[in-house]
This record gives structure tokens, C-alpha cells and sequence, in this order.
């Protein structure tokens, strides 16, 4: 497919001097799971601990109270009805909850775990953990509250008879410290958010892949806004490879990798296209020639060599940090955001969620529980140590914005970019402002 270039010269844009340094906290290198993942969560309670103390003694510590509330260190010291607060890791213990062993069992780490549904039910049982053991959380403010196995929180209140610890009040991390933005506010710069392109070896390119390349090219639609298009982030999701059958390795279909590898040519060849006219950075997710536990790492450049013919493509992890222009990008495929659903209680729009983990100070808490993950031990990469200034969600089934803010003034614009291959859709961001347009291709 050949995509002519506009008239209009194409806004430039400035990637980043150091394009791999917000990259290397979710590289893995050569993956070995041998490992257990306590230490994982070990790592997490160690690194958000002290924030979430921080917030806490100001909350309910601080000499202004009559009665300040004192902070007992260990979960299994709480004792009698005098109010104290407690620090440890979420785990909630539902029927509902599927086990992540049983899936990689059952699908041999061939496929993605089915969809389950909500995993917050009625038999539910909510414990703080750290490392001296667990305790039982009860109370209405625990039945009201946006939680998640694996969120590092405090929670007040008092010891019950039956042992279990009754929460009037809780906090979190908090949002972390955000770099100042340096940006140019001399000319509006958009980048293309697009997600869920769902190539297939029935039909890589579909007429609508075919409109939007032309699209981000500014051949069809308002070519003065098309040349304002100065990158294209594409969060997921590109390809939907079908899982070969479970059997042995002398099944035809398990051995014929050709559709497999037409898929990704054509894919190459389309997006080399977009490369060709702009700066793309591809990040991978759900249906893509990856591994599927998170951090998912950069797909190979061997898959996308006529899109490495163009300096400005670039492979990311998933979830991904990069810079556009002096903006901090969060980008993630979605995953993370998705599996939060399943514990939503009252609601909550993906949007309200991703809010939740930069609150929570980290990307996805429900890993490794329900979500698929590596086992780290010597840190969790997925901490949000800086706030970013852009959080985009990709694969959502509809379009949001929103905005997540921090005590000392940070403010992240959120994006949910719907997933294009159900949609039509892609998100325009304004660089300058942080604004967001929806774009829907099928009605140029």
C-alpha cells in the first residue's frame, strides 16, 4: 500500500535525547521463572511503605488532632479496641477469582486467560498482609472502597473481638512528584493514539487500516490538521495471531507458521508506511507476537525490518515511559486497566481506575495474582516512581478522558483509546494544551 505524502509540510517534534531512558526499569533480558513471587510483593511493600506512612501520620498523625492515631508497625501486633492505623499489601480472598497457575496449566502459556467476570462477590474475605502474617479487614469503608489485590494501603481503625480489624478510614501512596513540562506552546502539535488494530491473516489491511494510514498521511480529511500529526502511538494489540491447537508437535496446523508469517510482513509493510511519514513508536499486547505476562518486551526488530529502514520507529515495552516534546508519556496496551474491572464494586469507568493505580502509586497491583506477570526479586518495575504527564490506556471499548490529581500539584491528563478495529476510532492529543479530540476514520 503506498501512502502519498500532503502538500503541507509536517509539524516536527522532539522525541527525547535519550529515547531507551525511561525504557530499562521494565526490560527483562532473558527471562528465567524459577523464581517465587513473594519477593515481588516484598519488594512493593518495601518501596511504597514510607510514602504511604508519609501520607498517613499526616492524615491521622499529626499533633493537630485531640487524639492523634498511632501507627502500630506490624499487622499481628494490633490489639483491643484502641484505634491505631496498620500498613501491609491488599489480598482479597473471592470464590470468584480465577487462579493464574490453573491458566498457565491449562493453556500451556499458548494463550491469553479466558475472561473471567467480577471477582469482588458476596463470600468475599479482605486481609492486609505484610511480613509478620495477615489480618481480616471488616467494615463499611471496606465494602465502599475502590480495591485490588496487590495495592500497598493504611487502614485505621480498631481491633474486633473475632480477632479481624474494622476500618473506618484508609489511605494510599499518593501520586508522585512530576517533572516540570517543557513544551512548545508556540503551534498546536498533535500525537495519534490509535490501539487494537486487530490485524488477521484473513485480512491484514482492512479498508478502514488502509483510510487512517492515509489519514495520519493527511492525504484524505483536513490536510492542515494532518500535518499538525507529528507522532503516531500505536498501544497494542496490532496483530490477532490465533493460538495453534494444544497437541503434538507433529500436528500440520501446529507446524504451518506461513499465515503467521504473512501477517506479520503485511503488518511491517503497512506500518513502515505510517513510519515512513512520521515517528511511530509501537508498543505490544493482547493477539501480538509477544509474551503475555507483563512487562511484555519490545517485539523483535526482526518482525519490522522495512519499518527499521525509518529512524523514527521505535519498539517499547508494555507498559511503556517515553517523551514527546517534553511530555512524559505512561503508555500500556491496556491490560493492566482491564483486570482492575474485575474488582470495580461500584461502577468505576476504566478511566476513574487508571486514576486509582496513580494513586496507588503503581501500574498494575493485580499482578501477579490475576494478572500475568514476571517474577521480579530485586525490584517491581512497575511502581510509578515519576508522575507522568499522560497516561494513555489503549484497547478500551470506548473513548474517555479524565484527569488524576496529586496533593502537591501534579495533574496527568488520562486517555482511554478505544480499541480500532471495533471502533474506527483513534485519539488526536494536543501536545500544547493536553486536549483530546476523537477521530472516527469510517466518516471522513
Amino acid at each position: 500500500m503506498d501512502v502519498d505524502g500532503a502538500s503541507i509540510p509536517r509539524a516536527q517534534v522532539a522525541l527525547g535525547g535519550d529515547p531507551d531512558k525511561h525504557q530499562s526499569e521494565f526490560l527483562t533480558g532473558r527471562r528465567r521463572y524459577m523464581q517465587q513471587f513473594n519477593e515481588l510483593y516484598y519488594q512493593r511493600l518495601q518501596t511504597l511503605k514510607p510514602f504511604v506512612q508519609h501520607h498517613a501520620q499526616n492524615k491521622w498523625g499529626h499533633q493537630g488532632r485531640k487524639q492523634p492515631i498511632q501507627l502500630t508497625p506490624k499487622v499481628l501486633n494490633v490489639e483491643g479496641p484502641e484505634p491505631t492505623y496498620i500498613i501491609g499489601s491488599v489480598f482479597i480472598d473471592s470464590p470468584a477469582k480465577p487462579s493464574t497457575l490453573e491458566q498457565v496449566e491449562k493453556t500451556h502459556w499458548i494463550s491469553e486467560p479466558e475472561a473471567p467476570g467480577k471477582y469482588r462477590v458476596d463470600g468475599e474475605a479482605v486481609y492486609l498482609e505484610d511480613e509478620s502474617g495477615r489480618i481480616r479487614l471488616v467494615g463499611k469503608a471496606i465494602d465502599d472502597a475502590t480495591l485490588a489485590s496487590g495495592v500497598v494501603a493504611a487502614v485505621m481503625g480498631s481491633e474486633t473481638a473475632d480477632g479481624s480489624f474494622e476500618v473506618v478510614d484508609m489511605c494510599f501512596a499518593g501520586m508522585p512528584a512530576q517533572p516540570a513540562r517543557a513544551f512548545d506552546d508556540s503551534q498546536d502539535k498533535f500525537v495519534a493514539l490509535v490501539s487494537g488494530l486487530g490485524a488477521t491473516a484473513e485480512q491484514p489491511v482492512t479498508l478502514e487500516m488502509q483510510l487512517l494510514a492515509e489519514f495520519l498521511a493527511g492525504s484524505v480529511g483536513d490536510q492542515r490538521r494532518g500535518a499538525q500529526i507529528v507522532q503516531t502511538v500505536v498501544l497494542g494489540s496490532t496483530m490477532r495471531l490465533t493460538a495453534p491447537p494444544l497437541g503434538h508437535t507433529e500436528d500440520a496446523r501446529a507446524n504451518d507458521r506461513a499465515p503467521a508469517q504473512q501477517l506479520v510482513r503485511a503488518v511491517d509493510a503497512y506500518l513502515a508506511d505510517i513510519a515512513a511519514t512520521m515517528p511511530l513508536t509501537l508498543l505490544p499486547g493482547g493477539g501480538d507476537p509477544a509474551d503475555v505476562s507483563l512487562p511484555q518486551q519490545p517485539l523483535p526488530p526482526s518482525l519490522f525490518a522495512q519499518c527499521h529502514a525509518f529512524s523514527g520507529f521505535r519498539t517499547r515495552t508494555n507498559p511503556a515511559y517515553f517523551e514527546i516534546d517534553g511530555t512524559l508519556v505512561l503508555g500500556t496496551s491496556g491490560q493492566n486497566v482491564d483486570d482492575l474491572w474485575h474488582y470495580a464494586r461500584r461502577g468505576e469507568t476504566p478511566c476513574q481506575l487508571a486514576a486509582q493505580t496513580l494513586q496507588w502509586r503503581h501500574v498494575a497491583p493485580t499482578a501477579p495474582d490475576t494478572l500475568w506477570c514476571y517474577p521480579f526479586t530485586e525490584h517491581d518495575p512497575f511502581v510509578v516512581r515519576t508522575a507522568p504527564h499522560v497516561y494513555a490506556v489503549g484497547n478500551q471499548r470506548a473513548f474517555d478522558v479524565g484527569a488524576a490529581e496529586g496533593t502537591d500539584g501534579q495533574l496527568t491528563r488520562l486517555i482511554m483509546v478505544p480499541a480500532f478495529a471495533q471502533t474506527q476510532s483513534i485519539v488526536l492529543l494536543n501536545l500544547r494544551s493536553l486536549e483530546c479530540s476523537l477521530v472516527r476514520i469510517d466518516a471522513l
